[in-house]
């Protein structure tokens, strides 16, 4: 697992850059965290990584967006589904199947129904714009372009 001190939104919206620079199709990563801890807008800056234009909005009420780049981005917000039938009524599987990116907000709601690898993210938020962000994946074979695209330090990021 490895630590990030993001300092601000612009140092959380560059990690998403970083982890986009790495992803090749196929990859599922599951954002957890709070109300506000900065999911969408790492989503965001995955995104830019990505060659994505568009605004990237947090997908609440209509469950899953998708964009178009370098890769299909498949934006999904798990938090007003409470069961596996609702997983399946938004059509998971096709997104699963579908060869893009996907992210996934609220994935704790249905974590043991991700189909590994797939890349964890924890942003737990702190004082001001300050967060602190884990990066765990059970395989690290599978994600190695993803941490070879980041240059950790001890603080943050270069």
């Amino acid at each position: 697992m490895f630590e990030i001190q993001s300092n601000s939104i612009e140092e959380t919206l560059q990690l998403g850059r970083r982890v986009a620079e790495g992803l090749k199709g196929g990859e599922v990563i599951a954002l957890t965290g709070e109300l506000g801890a900065g999911k969408t807008v790492f989503v965001k800056g995955l995104a830019k990584g990505l060659g994505i234009e568009e605004t990237i909005t947090s997908p609440t009420f209509v469950l899953a967006r998708t964009y178009q780049g370098r890769l299909l981005l498949h934006h999904i917000d798990l938090y007003r589904l409470e069961t596996c039938n609702d997983l399946d009524s938004i059509g998971i599987d096709d997104y699963l199947g579908g060869g893009g990116v996907i992210a996934i907000e609220w994935a704790e709601k249905f974590m043991g129904d991700l189909p590994p690898p797939f890349l964890h993210i924890i942003i737990e938020p702190g004082e001001d714009e300050r967060r602190l962000i884990q990066i765990a994946a059970a395989d690290g074979a599978a994600w190695e372009g993803v941490y070879n695209s980041l240059r950790w330090r001890q603080n943050g990021f270069s």
